[in-house]
């Protein structure tokens, strides 16, 4: 596996829904080391709680589950957020379930058994695909949403105006959403060769707050800021 792959991976989190407990403790201990974190759920209706508290950043969801199979979890996941990779898992080729789960906007299907060689060349895909897709839903509030193109921040599709600065103190945040940026890496990537002093960055992040129609910038005393 190529070296970037697996460090963008590593920042990554996976919800797996499978109902066969042998079969989702296997994948997901084996998925443990290559991802940040990998969520578990035994049914449809337990994943779409899982997904809306944690807000994953990748997909895998067996299709036939008790409680609410595969297909309707994803329905309920497309209804709110139309980007996250989504990969199908299923021990049928039924063309009926795969062309509904096509329409649903998933990347790949994989059979049963799963093979883990096979699992991560989807899993690339993936990461490609979170690559390339420059607009992204903030995990915090998905009505806000940031376009890296644009250079442009919305809420409820409603325009938030930036200054250079500004936006890229938000892009820093936006990426490190898992973690605390620290005052190091806002110096770094934000101020450059300026100095960034105390009351510049009160400043800036005031004014930020004042444009935000929510509170979503949290700092930790001493060590950074990130968004909760």
């Amino acid at each position: 596996m190529q070296k970037e792959f697996l460090e963008k991976l590593q920042g990554l989190t996976i919800l797996y829904a499978e109902d066969e407990v042998g079969i989702r403790e296997n994948i997901a201990d084996s998925l443990s080391y290559y991802v940040k974190e990998v969520y578990e759920a035994c049914n449809g209706a337990e994943a779409f709680e899982v997904f809306e508290t944690k807000k994953p950043d990748i997909i895998l969801s067996d299709i036939h589950m008790p409680i609410l199979n595969g297909i309707d979890f994803v329905k309920k996941v497309r209804e709110v957020n139309r980007t996250i990779p989504i990969v199908m898992i299923t021990a049928h080729t039924d063309k009926k379930y795969l062309l509904e789960a096509v329409e649903l906007h998933m990347e790949k299907y994989i059979v049963k058994p799963i093979e883990l060689e096979a699992l991560f060349e989807i899993l690339e895909k993936c990461v490609e695909l979170l690559t390339i897709n420059k607009k992204i839903f903030l995990k915090v509030d998905e009505n806000y949403s940031y376009d890296y193109d644009r250079k442009e921040l919305k809420y409820k599709d409603e325009a938030i105006i930036l200054n250079k600065k500004e936006m890229n103190f938000f892009e820093v945040l936006i990426s490190n959403q898992n973690r605390v940026v620290t005052y190091e890496e806002l110096q770094e990537k934000v101020w450059g060769d300026d100095i960034m002093t105390d009351s510049a960055l009160r400043s800036l992040v005031r004014n930020l707050r004042k444009k935000l129609p929510t509170d979503i910038i949290f700092n930790l005393s001493g060590v950074g800021y990130r968004l909760v």
